[in-house]
């Protein structure tokens, strides 16, 4: 990245002989009462009074036919010991444009070991959520693991050998655990289990999670009813931990993934002289609520034809994208008609808290856990999603989720959020659209219903559909049986004259 050669520029629709004659920088930069676009802005040279406006400088390949070559190198780096044989045509964006920097982050949650491993006694759970524990299950037998065991040992006040027992006991668990290929970078395996079986972890100063109900019975309205037969649990988190790393950025256009030096697949690191095994990161901590849909009933509703047949034109769409191996690493190598649902209705969710709880929407995120898994992966399949809020400060939580989570709250918001799913402002135009956004990612979603402050989505606002979440003439939505049973309460309760 680099200052365009203004003088250049200034000259470049000037006779040859000026170009040559004003060698040095002198020039005037004017903005012209003309138009409001970049032809209002004008380069001119105090010298020869030579000029050119803006216009058509972000054109591609414009610098390349004025000679200008990428000089090879970063604003940090010198252009005479640093800089790199580039032979990519530069191009000119504006300062401050959201395609300078497209930063590329890692998010994760900070998940306890199994609870199998850790529930023997108190003294256990302290030597395994000791600050030293991490680095000295790393060191091995190396001198340090010496000094870690020992300071360990006397904090938690038990013998080394018992902590020396534990470190044994976890590698030989470890070793004699098989996991899928890659699935030891999807880290939503683990997540999904922690959230989805509260119990299967222990709880922590980090993570603490509990079950709840929506806590509907027989006595309440049919739309209430079937609610609670489409989700299957419901988990509040009081504390949760999440870390977020930032591994580098791209410019001009998302990395597609493949750092191969074509335009938009370049990567910058933020090691820049690869000398370093860490990457700058943050740690925020908050509360949640998790959901998880019925299996049976989500399984049964993806086989129908018509909403296949409706998700593989997104699928088609997500297919040709540039964004694709970005997304997929989201939803897994097929797109499921549950990935599209699950995401519009976590937006929808985040909404309607915003509401409710006293956060804005732009303090909440969410993790969708619907992705794909290869076949015969032996994954388990997965159905939920998670609406947490994560603050810099070490408090990061007003307990307002953890109490719309509780019944009847939550019950009560989700039938809101269903209802208000129905309707936006910009419909029918909204409600029929064949394609919206980049690459034509999402269907019937818009600012006005579904999208979401960039830091609340995980997948750029991409990948949305009211329609399969309420269904419309054409294709039935998972929770279709909810709002026609809303709607039929609602229309009875009117007192008729």
């Amino acid at each position: 990245m680099a200052d365009i050669d203004w003088r250049r520029w200034a000259h470049s629709r000037s006779e040859g002989h000026a170009q040559r004659q004003c060698q040095v920088d002198r020039l005037r930069f004017v903005a012209t009462p003309e138009s409001s676009g970049l032809d209002a802005l004008r380069v001119i040279c105090a010298v020869c009074h030579a000029g050119r406006n803006l216009a058509g400088i972000s054109q591609k390949n414009i610098l390349q036919k004025m000679g200008l070559q990428c000089p090879g190198t970063h604003p940090w780096q010198s252009e005479t010991d640093e800089a790199d044989s580039c032979e990519e045509p530069p191009q000119a964006v504006q300062r401050g444009a959201s395609n300078v920097y497209f930063p590329i982050t890692h998010s994760a949650l900070d998940i306890p070991e199994p609870s199998d491993f850790t529930e023997d006694d108190e003294a256990t759970q302290n030597i395994v959520n000791h600050r030293f524990w991490p680095y000295y299950v790393d060191e091995g037998d190396s001198p340090m693991a010496d000094h870690f065991r020992e300071a360990i040992a006397e904090e938690c006040e038990v013998p080394e050998q018992f902590v020396e027992a534990l470190r044994r006991r976890q590698a030989e668990e470890a070793a004699t655990t098989s996991y899928p290929d890659h699935s030891e970078d999807d880290l939503s395996i683990a997540e999904w289990t922690a959230l989805s079986v509260p119990g299967s972890v222990a709880n922590s100063d980090t993570f603490s999670v509990r079950r709840t109900h929506l806590g509907i019975d027989h006595e309440h309205p049919e739309s209430m009813r079937k609610l609670a037969s489409d989700i299957s649990a419901v988990v509040v988190a009081d504390r949760v931990r999440e870390v977020r790393a930032l591994e580098g950025f791209t410019r001009y256009e998302p990395s597609s993934g493949d750092d191969d030096g074509s335009e938009g697949g370049r990567i910058v690191s933020v090691d820049t002289r690869s000398r370093t095994q860490w990457l700058p990161a943050i740690e925020t901590y908050g509360e949640g609520i998790f959901i998880a849909v019925d299996e049976d009933r989500l399984s049964t509703w993806e086989r129908l034809p018509s909403v296949r047949d409706w998700t593989e034109r997104i699928e088609r769409n997500l297919a040709a994208s540039y964004k694709a191996d970005r997304l997929r690493e989201k939803s897994g190598p097929k797109l499921l008609p549950r990935f599209v649902m699950l995401h519009t209705l976590a937006h929808h969710f985040i909404r309607q808290l915003s509401y409710d709880s006293g956060y804005n929407a732009a303090s909440l995120r969410e993790r969708v856990y619907a992705r794909s898994h290869a076949p015969g992966s032996g994954l388990p399949a997965q159905a939920g999603v998670f609406v947490y809020t994560a603050a810099g400060d070490a408090e990061g939580t007003l307990g307002g989720l953890v109490r719309q989570g509780q019944p009847p709250n939550l019950a009560e918001t989700l039938i809101r959020l269903l209802e208000s799913a129905q309707w936006c402002s910009q419909d029918p135009l909204c409600a029929d659209s064949t394609g919206r956004s980049l690459a034509n990612l999402n269907r019937a979603a818009c600012h006005a219903c579904t999208l979401l402050p960039e830091t609340c989505c995980e997948v750029d606002n991409s990948l949305l559909d009211r329609t399969l979440l309420i269904g419309d003439g054409e294709v039935p939505g998972f929770f279709r049986g909810v709002i026609h049973a809303a709607l039929e309460e609602s229309a009875g309760a009117v007192e008729l004259p």
